[in-house]
């Protein structure tokens, strides 16, 4: 199984690129409200709108506080905007069973009315340097919340990656669980291009990106490129790519 590739946007300008990389899903966040920032309704309309169903559209909802109702109101405004995924990282939800709660919240509000969109909760490689819920405990807290898939990434974003913190075994081991339970699973968080290589064969349905598709980083701008050969190590026994970056 070739993981699909999500590239997270933060303009309207990047979309294109994305798209002619090779990305499945565009995800729209917003980095100055955190690592799961989230963007305007506009720019969320306005990237669905230049993606045309040629790529699945994705929203972070933020690194979300424990306050259910809020996120709800943000899912269901997310997916009306026509958001096919919503991202919510439970960085103020750390016990699971808040995390369970705010879960099912978000899950009424993003299918209330539009039953195509998926939750998928998010928990963080460095929760111990943040707080928020545990990696190990997600997935059991979105199986008992009925969402839809869960994903790593890092909340702080210095360069470790969710490999540095947790490990491939680590990882490996929070994908076999996830999958156990039926769960979508997606594996982010400062990975770079030898990591996807690594982790492209562990079973993860999705893997996502920003830094290492973009031309400066993370605050740089998504490359075609980079896109292209990120796109190609996902495919299962891809060699090291020559790509001139790391």
């Amino acid at each position: 199984m070739t993981p699909r590739l999500l590239v997270s946007v933060f303009e309207l300008g990047e979309v294109t690129a994305a798209l002619a990389g090779g990305a499945d899903i565009v995800d729209v966040k917003n980095p100055a409200e955190g690592s799961l920032g989230a963007a305007s309704p506009a720019l969320l309309r306005a990237v669905g709108r230049c993606i045309e169903g040629r790529a699945a559209l994705s929203a972070a909802l933020g690194d979300a506080p424990h306050l259910p109702g809020t996120l709800a109101l943000a899912a269901a405004g997310a997916a009306g905007c026509g958001a096919e995924y919503v991202k919510v990282g439970l960085l103020g939800s750390s016990r699971p069973d808040d995390a369970v709660m705010l879960l099912r919240e978000v899950q009424r509000a993003a299918t209330g009315g539009w039953a195509a969109t998926r939750v998928v909760a998010v928990a963080y490689a460095d929760a111990a340097r943040v707080g928020g819920l545990l990696p190990s405990e997600l997935p059991r807290a979105a199986a008992r919340a009925g969402v839809h898939g869960v994903m790593l990434d890092t909340a702080v974003k210095d360069g470790a990656s969710t490999l540095d913190h947790l490990g491939e075994a680590g990882v490996a081991a929070f994908v076999n669980e996830a999958r156990s339970l039926g769960l979508e699973t997606a594996l982010a968080g400062a990975l770079r291009l030898q990591e996807i290589l690594r982790i492209a064969g562990l079973g993860a349905e999705v893997v996502g990106v920003r830094g290492s598709a973009c031309d400066g980083g993370r605050a740089g701008r998504v490359s075609v490129a980079r896109v292209r050969a990120l796109r190609a190590a996902l495919v299962p026994g891809a060699l090291p790519h020559p790509a001139p970056f790391a």
